[in-house]
Order: structure tokens, then sequence, then C-alpha cells
């Protein structure tokens, strides 16, 4: 089980850093390989709010957080022309759920050669993600070898009527018939989208439940959003980890997964 697991948003270097150096140290106790993630540009919001620091700096920080703490760097992009310049720093270009269908986007986020996470989009099913599959399968460097590594797939819940998510645990089985790492999004899957007066809600308190659910069933990754104070955080400030949380809950997640892997190997 590896760990995708940052801020939502950069918003200022300190935090960034220090959350950075927090995660490390946890993930290195507890053997975990970690993927640092932060977004640079929050390009998807409900209203006119604050929206990080902008790529230049963004990337700026990702890069020392690169090299001071030795770790894999994991950020979105948003558009074709953003994929090469993010490629420099990051090992890893998340595709957002909204944008997981987009064609240009995929082709550009394959041709850098880097690995591809692909965040399912909350109006799709599960088997819907072949179709990105293919797009990214069909544009990887003619000169770079292919592997089953190269593509990540990440559940985050589906639309339910207005303001929820919900999860469909059978979403995890489906996907990973497919070959590829499964990557469970236990933060955005407790969101209640747009339901405060065009704010994002949602409730960090059932983070930990459908984390344990997940990893029961089985996947490849985690994908946690920390803060050290989430309630004061630019964006997903209702769903984001307390970063003094942290180790507590990876405890758990590292039990259950030992438990689910026996169960796997026995299959």
């Amino acid at each position: 089980m590896f760990l995708i697991a940052g801020p939502c948003a950069i918003e200022s270097r300190d935090i960034v850093m220090h959350t950075a150096e927090t995660l490390k140290q946890v993930c290195d106790r507890l053997g975990i390989t970690l993927y640092f993630k932060s977004s640079y540009d929050k390009a998807n919001r409900t209203s006119m709010s604050e929206r990080g620091v902008g790529m230049e700096k963004g990337l700026q920080i990702l890069q020392e957080v690169k090299s001071t703490f030795s770790l894999p760097i994991l950020t979105d992009v948003h558009e074709s022309w953003q994929c090469a310049p993010v490629a420099e720093v990051a090992d890893v270009l998340q595709i957002p759920a909204f944008l997981s269908r987009q064609t240009d986007l995929l082709i550009a986020a394959a041709q850098t050669g880097k690995v591809v996470n692909v965040k399912k989009g909350q109006f799709m099913a599960p088997w819907d993600m072949r179709g990105a599959i293919a797009k990214i399968e069909a544009n990887r460097p003619a000169s770079q070898s292919f592997s089953l590594q190269d593509i990540w797939l990440t559940e985050r819940g589906s639309s339910f009527g207005y303001g929820n998510i919900v999860v469909d645990m059978t979403s995890l089985v489906k996907m990973r018939e497919y070959g590829y790492p499964v990557v469970f999004d236990a933060t955005h899957a407790v969101q209640q989208p747009s339901s405060q007066l065009g704010v994002t809600g949602g409730n960090r308190a059932m983070v930990p439940h459908l984390m344990r659910a997940a990893l029961a069933v089985g996947v490849d990754g985690l994908f946690l959003e920390v803060h050290p104070n989430p309630d004061e955080a630019i964006s997903d400030a209702a769903n984001q980890v307390r970063l003094s949380d942290i180790q507590m809950i990876l405890e758990q997640a590292i039990a259950i997964d030992q438990i689910t892997q026996q169960f796997q190997s026995a299959e």
C-alpha cells in the first residue's frame, strides 16, 4: 500500500514544508511509500475564491519538497499546456475528476512519460475508465517501455442527488480488473459539494470509516488530503484530515491492509 498525501492546495511554503516533513517522518516509521501531493491551482472552485499560489511558485515549492525530503511529487494538471512544465518537477501527473474524459489533457499527460493518476469522475461508472486508459496507453512515448505501474485509477465517489457523494465499493474491484493500481481517495469521498452556500462541505469524521472499508475490499494506494489546521484551509476545509491524526489513521490502514492481503493471497 502506498500513500498520496498533502494539503489540498499550496497555500504557503511553510505549511507545505511542515506537512511534508511530518508526513515523511510518519511514513518512514511505518514503512509506507509516500507521494507528496498538493495543488498549485484549485481551478475547479464553486465560487471566485482563493485558488492557491499559481503554477510557477507552486512548482518551486514542490521542487523544494522533492529536494529536501527526497519525496516523489504528485500534482494536478488542468490544461494540456501545463503537462510538460509540471512534468519537470512532478513524478505523477494527476487528472482531476471533472476532467477525466478530456482527451487532449489525457494525451498531453501521457506524452510526458510520467505516471498518470486519473481520478474517476463523479459522473462515471468504473468501466468508463477504460476510455481514459486507452487514451493514455496509445500516447505514451514510443521510446519508453510501458509498465502496468504507469497508470493509476482513483476512486473518489459518485454524485448522489444534490450535494452528496456516495462510494460504491464494487467499483474498486471492477477497476482492479484492468490491471493498474487502484487508489481510494478517502477525503474527497466525504465531500458534500456546494452544500454551504457556494462552499463545498464535508464530514472528515467519516474518512477513517470509508478508508477502512476500501482497504477491506482491497486497494493498492490511499489518497488523503492532510492539513495542520484544516478548518483554516482555503479549500476542502471540511474534509481534510488533521495532520496530528495521520499516524493513528495510517496505523489502522496498515493493520487492515495486512489482513486483506492474507485473504487475497488465499483466493
